[in-house]
């Protein structure tokens, strides 16, 4: 039986979210616990990032420096043109859209691009496939310093800046794992890269804890109490601008960069997209926990709005591909 049109459209990995997002609000757990979990998250987030970092591959990522063109302007789309979108969210008033969903926008202004979902895309699209995979990665290489720098320039300005303890947790839950991961990656890289299958399995298990722990002390602590089915409504327009606003300047800027089709199709995927695989257990290092679930809500919606609309791009740009795809044997 063929699964209805709506189901084939859901991001599994948001139904999982929304999920554990829903069991957080209707089962917080107590505070004994939470403090138990709250250390399983911790060391989640430790191996998490430690495989980041392994299966990355260092050579590729210097080799695709080279294309500077096509990876600079990623980069500059993910770590400047998103963050001044967001910085822009922070201007509407607060009857127009809740602060603490406004600092979210911005919070998922400042992430990585995403990796899976922007080369999978791209080679939907015929882009260039390979152009994608260094940029994705190249991202979020350089996003464990990036962002945890950006939201505290930023987003100290919001009353949700970091602390000192929170520069300690970067040290020594992001970026000295993901270190040792690269350190250890000519040895074990290419085993975890042949087995996607554990790394997927670490990915969404450290995002749906993270997302429980954090929904479950916010609603503990009553930080949700305030938020309302038109709030969210909102911030789902609001997170719809922002990537209508992204395609059309990746795109466009990609023409005036003289990028190939190709090219302009990975800047397309690659600069529109923010990633909740490294989002959603950042803030839990970076932010409170009531603070930390405020923000994740963007990330969360925005993950599977643009995985739905960047997927019928993808199909659209594949149909009207100038070039016949080759016969199949």
């Amino acid at each position: 039986m063929k699964a209805p049109a709506w189901l084939r459209w859901l991001d599994p990995l948001t139904a999982m979210i929304v999920g554990v997002l829903v069991l957080g609000l209707l089962v917080p757990v107590p505070e004994a616990v939470g403090e138990v979990l709250d250390v399983v998250r911790t060391v989640a987030i430790v191996v998490l990032f430690f495989l980041y970092g392994a299966r990355m591959p260092t050579r590729e990522v210097v080799d695709g420096l080279k294309r500077f063109r096509l990876q600079g302007s990623m980069l500059a789309a993910t770590y400047v043109l998103f963050p001044a979108l967001g910085l822009l969210v922070q201007l509407l008033p607060d009857a127009v859209l809740d602060p603490d969903l406004r600092r979210g926008v911005l919070y998922l202004a400042l992430l990585p691009s995403t990796v899976q979902s922007s080369v999978l895309l791209t080679s939907v699209a015929r882009g260039n496939v390979a152009g994608a995979i260094t940029g994705a990665t190249i991202s979020n290489v350089l996003g464990v310093v990036i962002t945890p720098v950006l939201v505290a320039v930023l987003m100290g300005a919001t009353g949700a800046g970091i602390d000192s303890g929170a520069i300690t947790g970067i040290l020594l839950q992001l970026l000295l794992p993901f270190v040792a991961g690269q350190v250890a990656q000519p040895w074990i890289g290419a085993w975890l890269r042949g087995h996607g299958k554990i790394t997927r399995t670490t990915d969404r298990t450290t995002i749906l804890l993270v997302v429980f722990t954090a929904v479950s002390e916010a609603q503990t602590s009553g930080a949700w109490d305030h938020l309302t089915a038109g709030a969210l409504v909102v911030l789902l327009v609001v997170c719809a601008v922002v990537l209508a606003a992204m395609l059309t300047i990746t795109w466009r800027g990609g023409g005036l960069l003289g990028l190939d089709r190709g090219d302009r199709i990975a800047l397309l995927m690659c600069g529109s997209k923010k990633s909740a695989a490294t989002g959603l257990p950042m803030a839990a290092v970076l932010f409170a926990p009531a603070v930390a679930a405020s923000v994740a809500l963007p990330v969360i919606v925005f993950h599977q709005l643009q995985i739905v609309v960047c997927a019928m791009l993808a199909r659209r740009l594949a149909r009207t591909d100038p070039e016949p795809e080759p016969a199949r044997p």
